[in-house]
């Protein structure tokens, strides 16, 4: 696989393109914005969305979705909340088995569908794959070291991607599991959004400490509710990208439930700012997911509240702090 398009142009998405074409790859990367691939093209650097880093020189960019057709290979990096329309964008350029992997995290509001099901639902002629795991878009571009998992219910299509996709410096883990991987990657975005608040309410290391611990117990429940595998959840998608999620400014989510803990409105930190916080359209949609399912995930649903404007962080910090003691385990 030598031709691989890449449709999203924000940090990661470019961050992935670029990794692709310094490999050798022939590589292009679809933009919403004409702006953003005209300066990829012109000026080999990504000024919206990842500023200040010099991109390979043969990396394409277009603003045409044409230019997806004859791939080899798609990644889908657009937002969660966006790809449905992005896919039905694609639609016309899709081919029969041509893997499509998403590397987005979130599920969709509304319908509650992860990303695999929309791309069933609007493209069910692709090989649907999950990217998902503790990376950060400025390491990639960087080449710092990075493990990921690459689920793919076909074995040989999986083991095929993994080699056109890894570098030195960029190693995936296969797996089957696309449920696991997808709800990993979903979940952590909320929990992110709680351990900023509570850093940035100053409650201190411990209390942070606990709730990426309590976060990933509510993590789980989702997923083995729907037919996640367990070892998916303790590897890079879940529990890791839980971790380097909740623990850096580096993270949108955490540094969005930061601001909040200090007292600022999420209408100001978001308009601030021009990449998606994928955790704050999540929330709701993991709160409304667990309620259908009888799932018990507290921290999700206080977040989703906090988004919402139910509740305000103190007012949620009291809630969490006077539920009924329980055994840890249940």
């Amino acid at each position: 696989m030598k031709k691989i398009g890449v449709i999203g142009g924000g940090a990661w998405g470019t961050a992935l393109a670029n990794m692709l074409a310094s490999k050798g790859q022939d590589t292009v990367i679809w933009c919403l914005e004409d702006s953003c691939a005209a300066d990829i093209n012109q000026s080999h650097e990504n000024k919206m969305y990842l500023p200040g880093f010099d991109l390979h020189p043969a990396l394409k960019a277009t603003s045409s979705m044409s230019d997806m057709a004859g791939k080899e290979a798609i990644l889908m990096v657009t937002p969660a909340q966006h790809m449905r329309a992005s896919l039905k964008a694609f639609r016309p350029y899709a081919e029969t088995g041509l893997p499509v992997v998403t590397c987005s995290k979130g599920i969709e509001l509304g319908t509650l569908s992860l990303m695999t099901d929309i791309m069933r639902e609007e493209v069910p002629e692709v090989l649907a794959c999950v990217l998902s795991g503790p990376s950060f878009a400025k390491d990639i571009v960087i080449g710092l070291p990075t493990a990921v998992t690459l689920a793919c219910e076909d074995k040989r299509i999986a083991n095929m991607l993994a080699e056109d996709i890894c570098t030195q410096t960029f190693r995936p883990y296969v797996s089957h599991d696309l449920v696991g991987a997808e709800i990993g990657g979903a979940v952590k975005n909320v929990l992110a959004i709680a351990c900023g608040i509570t850093l940035g309410m100053g409650l201190g290391r411990s209390a942070h400490a606990a709730l990426i611990a309590r976060g990933f117990a509510e993590m789980s429940r989702l997923g083995t509710a729907l037919g996640a595998e367990t070892m998916t959840l303790t590897g890079l998608c879940g529990f890791g990208d839980l971790v380097l999620t909740c623990s850096s400014e580096m993270s949108r989510n955490m540094s969005c439930g930061m601001a909040l803990g200090q007292g600022k409105s999420l209408e100001s930190i978001l308009n601030a700012r021009s990449a998606v916080t994928e955790g704050v359209s999540t929330a709701p949609a993991i709160a409304e997911l667990s309620k259908k399912l009888g799932i018990s995930m507290p921290i999700c649903e206080t977040v989703a509240k906090i988004v919402d404007g139910r509740v305000d962080v103190n007012g949620a910090l009291d809630s969490l702090l006077n539920r009924p003691l329980r055994y840890e385990t249940s």
